[in-house]
């Protein structure tokens, strides 16, 4: 590739930065943060899943911060429509002259960085009104496309589904998304340090690290970062391994009613790329595939009731998956 270093020497320490930025507000979480970072680079939208109370609004409302993009953040609760993101037709009338037109009136989704609170909490018909939004970046209303702000990320946050009041997402948002990202309960030390930071009269705003040039300037060097063939060829395999059939590892066959397709291997190279870029790399290579391996393909697996009956999870298959196919000699 032709040198990204020269052009990237000015962008790559202010990664650093926006990781010592969040880190005055979120204690914790490196693993979380790491993959926030790489679904901005990759230019792809995350979800976060975990149980109330671990920081998760909070994380994404600080990387808002931290980022000089315009930031907007919708509660999703059962009662809101798709107007309430995307926007309405407004009734006007031009004082002037007595005529009356139509405006449309955009709603918060025209934002660089759209924070999707509690996404399960509202029904499938608003959870479907991002679904334009999020694949081709435009909003279509009353037979007119509106362009979204650039560049634009959704970061949606929800509950265990298993918990009263959630309306489980469909396969085909959730495949929207670059990556599911799990957050777990803080380490004991960590939750300490967490008791004491939210409890006094200390804490202040979240520097602004990065603007809008900065950022699509990174997602632009990732596309550029290297993958090689044999690397290529393993991620292929890996996807193809995930559906059942012949050939496929047992566990697959076992666990598994519908695996993953081809935007599973789209996100996982990018995302590879993304996270070699995100170290100072420029080229992806197998940690960074065996490390994006769950976020990526976990919410496109459709676990069969055996799995369910053998509480096998999704990390289960991509762990037996990492182990069955072997990369390419």
């Amino acid at each position: 590739m032709n040198s990204p270093a020269h052009d990237l020497d000015s962008l790559l320490p202010r990664l650093g930065e926006l990781r010592g930025a969040l880190a005055q507000a979120v204690v914790g979480q490196q693993d979380v943060v790491e993959q926030l970072l790489i679904g901005l680079l990759a230019g792809g939208h995350c979800l976060l899943e975990g149980a109330p109370g671990l920081g998760k609004t909070l994380l994404v409302r600080s990387l808002g911060q931290a980022l000089e993009l315009q930031f907007r953040r919708v509660q999703f609760t059962p009662d809101l429509m798709p107007s309430d993101i995307l926007g309405t037709e407004l009734l006007e009338e031009d004082h002037g002259t007595g005529k009356r037109a139509f405006r449309f009136q955009q709603g918060p989704v025209f934002t660089n960085l759209l924070l999707a609170d509690e996404l399960n909490r509202t029904p499938p018909k608003t959870q479907a009104a991002l679904l334009e939004a999020m694949q081709e970046r435009t909003v279509s209303y009353a037979g007119t496309t509106h362009v979204l702000p650039a560049p634009f990320f959704v970061l949606a946050t929800q509950n265990p589904i298993e918990q009263a009041g959630t309306y489980p997402l469909p396969e085909a948002q959730l495949d929207r998304f670059l990556l599911h990202v799990r957050v777990d309960y803080p380490s004991e030390a960590e939750e300490r340090d967490i008791l004491a930071q939210t409890t006094g009269s200390s804490g202040g705003a979240v520097l602004k690290v990065m603007d809008a040039d900065a950022v699509k300037a990174l997602q632009a060097a990732v596309r550029e970062v290297h993958v090689g063939a044999d690397l290529l060829t393993w991620i292929t395999r890996l996807v193809r391994a995930s559906r059942p059939g012949d050939g496929a590892p047992a566990e697959v066959n076992n666990w598994i009613k519908w695996g993953a397709g081809p935007r599973a291997g789209q996100s996982l190279v990018l995302a590879s790329k993304a996270r070699a870029l995100l170290h100072g790399r420029f080229a992806a290579t197998r940690e960074d595939v065996q490390a994006l391996a769950a976020p990526v393909m976990r919410h496109r697996l459709l676990l069969s009731f055996a799995a369910e009956a053998e509480q096998k999870g999704a990390d289960d298959v991509i762990a037996a998956l990492l182990r069955a196919v072997p990369y390419p000699a």
